[in-house]
């Protein structure tokens, strides 16, 4: 698969994760693209940190307003009854386990749920802005990632080798794939339909145990 047929898979299979009412919080980066496939009639709104609640989709490039950006900075546009607020009033919504989900990338998780996905070993970064609070304050998190990297090696790990974001918060873990529960280890709970658990395994570096009710996605 390409990368964007990868990553369309990921975040449309994480979608299936909301539910009726969510207030969901999108990552940078892959999670964003969740948002195009959640159907409308769930009434899934979406919060964006830098104070936005009622996110909507990327507009069309004549109807971009520079002035309305999600968190990473790309152009979104804003759903009839948005709300705009300061960055402490968004964080105060998130410290206040107000969001029901939090969607993120990663660059390592464990099978503790331990998360890494803010720091690259020779790089200069920002900083790990929002993560931090998103995973503790939110009642759900999923991760969005490719299984592998770009060496691919393992991206599950028995234990993160880099500086963790969290510890023990992440719930589920969704690539291209698998879709891997975090509940006392790692429970395999979805195979893609053109992988196989043997596959999926030899993949994953960390322990996974297999659920007794398997299913596949696509």
């Amino acid at each position: 698969m390409d990368k964007n047929a990868i990553r369309e898979r990921i975040a449309r299979r994480v979608a299936r994760e909301l539910q009726k009412g969510d207030l969901v919080n999108l990552g940078i980066g892959l999670p964003t693209q969740v948002a195009n496939y959640v159907d409308d009639s769930l009434g899934v709104i979406f919060q964006s940190e830098n104070g936005l609640v009622g996110l909507g989709p990327e507009p069309a490039m004549e109807l971009v307003d520079s002035d309305l950006t999600n968190a990473g900075g790309q152009p979104v546009t804003a759903v009839p009854g948005a709300a705009f607020f300061d960055s402490a009033l968004s964080f105060a919504i998130i410290r206040g386990g107000h969001v029901d989900v939090t969607v993120l990338g990663a660059l390592e998780v464990d099978e503790e749920g331990n998360l890494a996905n803010w720091i690259i070993p020779g790089k200069m970064v920002p900083g790990m802005g929002g993560a931090m609070d998103l995973v503790n304050g939110a009642k759900r998190v999923i991760i969005a990632m490719e299984h592998c990297d770009k060496n691919g090696q393992s991206k599950i790990l028995p234990r993160c080798r880099l500086p963790l974001t969290a510890a023990g918060q992440v719930n589920l873990i969704v690539t291209e794939k698998a879709v891997i529960e975090v509940k006392h280890g790692l429970i395999l709970r979805e195979i893609a339909s053109d992988t196989t658990v043997d596959e999926v395994i030899a993949q994953t570096t960390a322990p996974l145990r297999v659920s007794e009710t398997l299913t596949q996605f696509s």
